[in-house]
């Protein structure tokens, strides 16, 4: 890949930064959605509550990536925080989707974040991206969050949507917080272990948007998960297998629901995903294996 000027929104993210180190060591020019006044060239102010963004700051731009949003497992669901979640994606995503399509001389790809989660549960079916939505607040937030990149499309810009999976880093999101439970030799599965979890490695998940921004024939929904996805009891055992500690505690799904409330259904639930066109496209996985996953993360 040639040098490039990339814009990012979400660039303080777990997968943000990692995003900013990867290019940025590259020699590619990160331009960095900020919502305070830019400290210098490299950064554009946003506001992505009021549906604003400087799209002059855009301009010269060769990819957008937007990776913002509220994290889904920061705190419990009231329906305040669920507004929060998802606003922060729908609202952020419209207002950068129609400030590129604003532009004279648009972007040659914009990448916008999704999730796994809009499959909702499955249980043991596998599912690839020719899978419909699923039911329930994440799958409803997703399908809109996807949707509200339209204006973006409609402009002819090549358009990928990320469907991560969980990942896995010690930095951030919910494999942040499993580490220090697990090294500390607390660590056990959650209900019965039997729901599926479709995780990638960090350092897959940023090979995998680079991909998607190189590829220029590629488009659409992309799941970002490795290729098998595994059990919560195969995970919790894979864990204490590489951090050599016990995992005999177990978290009753009662005791989930009254911690988490709503958001224990998605802790719980399960959802058996595959990356079928991310294969197909000639991705390659770095550590497919969970246990591989594990020790990439340090």
């Amino acid at each position: 890949m040639e040098r490039s000027r990339i814009a990012v929104a979400g660039a303080s993210g777990l997968i943000g930064s990692a995003l900013v180190r990867s290019l940025a060591a590259d020699g590619h020019e990160v331009v960095r959605l900020v919502r305070r006044a830019p400290s210098g060239a490299g950064e554009v102010r946003w506001d992505p509550g009021r549906q604003w963004v400087d799209a002059a700051g855009l301009a010269g731009c060769d990819a957008v990536v937007n990776l913002a949003g509220a994290g889904v497992g920061d705190r419990r669901w009231t329906p305040e925080y669920k507004r929060r979640i998802r606003d922060s994606r729908v609202l952020g995503t419209a207002a950068l989707a129609e400030a590129v399509a604003s532009l004279p001389d648009p972007p040659r790809v914009f990448v916008n974040g999704s999730a796994m989660g809009i499959y909702g549960e499955t249980g043991d079916r596998i599912v690839d991206e020719g899978a419909p939505p699923g039911d329930g607040f994440l799958p409803s937030v997703c399908v809109e969050w996807e949707e509200a990149a339209e204006p973006v499309r409609e402009a002819g810009v090549r358009t990928v949507f990320l469907r991560t999976g969980l990942v896995i880093a010690r930095g951030g999101g919910a494999w942040g917080r499993l580490f220090p439970l697990f090294r500390a030799g607390l660590g056990g599965r959650l209900g019965d272990g039997r729901q599926y979890w479709s995780y990638i490695a960090l350092h897959d998940e940023i090979a995998a948007i680079r991909h998607l921004i190189d590829a220029e024939a590629l488009s659409g929904p992309f799941n970002l998960t490795a290729p098998e996805p595994l059990t919560n009891r195969e995970v919790t055992a894979a864990m204490g297998r590489v951090l050599h500690r016990p995992t005999v505690f177990a978290v009753p799904a009662p005791v989930l629901r009254a911690v988490l409330g709503e958001m224990a259904g998605d802790v719980l639930g399960s959802v058996r995903v595959v990356p079928k066109r991310l294969l197909e496209s000639g991705f390659r996985f770095a550590f497919p294996s969970i246990d591989a996953a594990i020790r990439s993360a340090g």
